[in-house]
Order: C-alpha cells, then sequence, then structure tokens
C-alpha cells in the first residue's frame, strides 16, 4: 500500500513509518512546511520515500492521511482526485470547548482518526465516521539513571503558550526540585517565569539527544494544562522515569496508579516530586511501574496492529 501523509508531528510519523507499507511524504525544493521531506532528526526506514508534488498525480496512492485542514485543497491541486482519505486529529479542541466543530465534520469520503478518547469525546465531528487509535512509541529502552537529582519537562513554546503549557507552573515545581526545561522555543522561559538560572536551564536538542538527557534526570514532571496526550510524557515512561502529571486531558488514562503521581493540586504534585528527588530507589520502582503500564498500552506492536486493520478497511 502507498500511503501519502505530510511531514507534520516527527515523533508520530516515526512510528507510524515502522509498518508494512510504502509511505510517500511530499517534498519541495525550500522543503517547507507543505514540503518537509523525510525527518533529519528521527531515524526513517527506507520506505519513507520523497517524492516533490508534481509527481504525485501518477503516483498511484492507494491512501491519504490528512493532518491540518488546507491539505484537502492540496490533495486536490497534487492529485487530482480523492483517494480514500483517513483526517488524522493530534490535538484537543481550543475554542468553544465541547462545541467545537472539526474540520472534517460532514467531509465526504473522510474518516476522523483520534489519538485519544478524550479527543473524541470533545471535538464535534458530525456525520463523519470516527475512531481512535492510540498512541505507539518507538521503544527507546529502560535508560534510566535518575543520577542528577533534577526534574525533567518537555514542552514546546513554553514562552508564548503560557498557561496552556503550565509555564506559570514551573515556580512552584523549581521550588521542589532544579527543573531542565527540553523543547522547542524554551530560550528565555526561567526569566518569563521568574526564575533564577541555576533553578531552571533550558535545553534545545536533537531527538536523538533527548532521551538520554531525559534519562540522567531524577523524574519527568507534566505540567501541561491542555493538549491531547504529550509524546515525551509516554517516551518518559518507556525511559523507566518516574512521572509527576497534572490530572487533565488523557492523562489519568496514560498514567495508572504505581507509575507516577496525578493530581490536580500543586501541593500533592510538588511534594511528589521532593519525594522522587529525595529517595531514588522509590523513584526507579515507580518508574519500573510507569514503564511496564506504557509498553502495556502504547507499545509499537500494538499501534501498528490498530493502524494496518483501519488502512484495510479504509482501502478497501
Amino acid at each position: 500500500m502507498r500511503i501519502l501523509l505530510w511531514h507534520v508531528h516527527g515523533s508520530w510519523t516515526t512510528a507510524f513509518v515502522q509498518g508494512p507499507h510504502t509511505y510517500v511524504v511530499p517534498v519541495t525544493p525550500d522543503r517547507g512546511p507543505d514540503g518537509l521531506g523525510r525527518a533529519r532528526t528521527f531515524d526513517w526506514p527506507d520506505s519513507v520515500v520523497e517524492m516533490p508534488p508534481e509527481r504525485l498525480r501518477d503516483a498511484d496512492i492507494d491512501v491519504v492521511v490528512l493532518q491540518r485542514p488546507h491539505e484537502l485543497a492540496l490533495v486536490d491541486a497534487w492529485l487530482g482526485r480523492r483517494p480514500p482519505m483517513i483526517w488524522l486529529e493530534h490535538n484537543a479542541p481550543h475554542g468553544d470547548v465541547p462545541d467545537t466543530r472539526h474540520p472534517a465534520a460532514d467531509v465526504p469520503g473522510a474518516t476522523l482518526v483520534h489519538v485519544t478518547h478524550f479527543n473524541r469525546l470533545m471535538w464535534d465531528a458530525g456525520r463523519t465516521p470516527t475512531t481512535v487509535v492510540e498512541h505507539g512509541i518507538v521503544d527507546p529502552g529502560p535508560r534510566w539513571t535518575g543520577e542528577l537529582p533534577r526534574a525533567a519537562v518537555v514542552v514546546n513554546e513554553p514562552v508564548r503558550r503560557g498557561r496552556t503549557t503550565g509555564t506559570d507552573l514551573l515556580p512552584a515545581f523549581a521550588d521542589a526540585a532544579p527543573l531542565d526545561v527540553f523543547g522547542m522555543g524554551t530560550e528565555g522561559v526561567a526569566a518569563h517565569a521568574g526564575l533564577p538560572a541555576d533553578r531552571c536551564r533550558a535545553h534545545e536538542l536533537t531527538q536523538r539527544d533527548l532521551h538520554a538527557e531525559l534519562a540522567s534526570r531524577r523524574v519527568y514532571v507534566h505540567p501541561v494544562r491542555w493538549t491531547s496526550l504529550g509524546l515525551s510524557l509516554l517516551e518518559a515512561m518507556h525511559l523507566a522515569m518516574p512521572v509527576v502529571a497534572l490530572a487533565t486531558t488523557e492523562v489519568t488514562e496514560a498514567v495508572p496508579p504505581g507509575a507516577g503521581v496525578v493530581s490536580n493540586r500543586i501541593d500533592v504534585l510538588t511534594d511528589a516530586v521532593r519525594e522522587f528527588v529525595a529517595d531514588p530507589l522509590y523513584a526507579r520502582s515507580v518508574g519500573e511501574g510507569a514503564r511496564a503500564a506504557a509498553l502495556a498500552r502504547y507499545g509499537l506492536p500494538r499501534f501498528l496492529d490498530d493502524w494496518e486493520r483501519l488502512l484495510k478497511e479504509v482501502a478497501r
């Protein structure tokens, strides 16, 4: 099967392209947002092939995976037809939740796929057929050492996104343990949060380096108020890190008892950070529970099996 999709979400796509198909990603001379081509900071197999837009009309595409509203117009312009379409929604809705209408609502020939059950519940999809395929993670292995008594946070653009990503909560967590904030656009996060540099350090790393850095921190903190389900949280669990997270969106499903501490009480969360930092053996035990839970629910084999069934149904 030849599947057309745009390189939009590198971490998710890295899992998706581990399947048995040929994955066609558009590439343009400027490698802009609609033609980024193959990933340069993720490991993708040779089954991911780049193709310029002018060749797509003759490419014999079996299924298209859409991830952004304007991609439907690109399909019409570049392919001149509409193959079976899967509209993949990575995000929780914004705006008038729970009345936010999805762009795929009532689009003929589309199947809407959410990555969490929370998202499916909150988006209004109209009459469009809708299902859920939960995340899958390429296992980085149980790499946690916890040698550094610090807390790791992964969030992109925490200064711009502010309360959405829980940037205003960082001072409370920094009081419990020094923080290392990883992600794109993290520069200036300490000053924005009013924290001294020794309590909050910013790091922008490639995906290849991120896992090793995370695994050396004692605990993973997920302060995000409103997101779908952060893949960094699931990756931290795969690394066997104990996790501390807000009980929002899908987190309560992803982090069962014994895998970490989940609460909407900041005092409960900060106390948990202190306890993990102070007790490495306890942190290790809970981290092992987090890894077991992540492998059971978000392992790559289950993810690929779910997608294989769906692709066969849609392509019939």
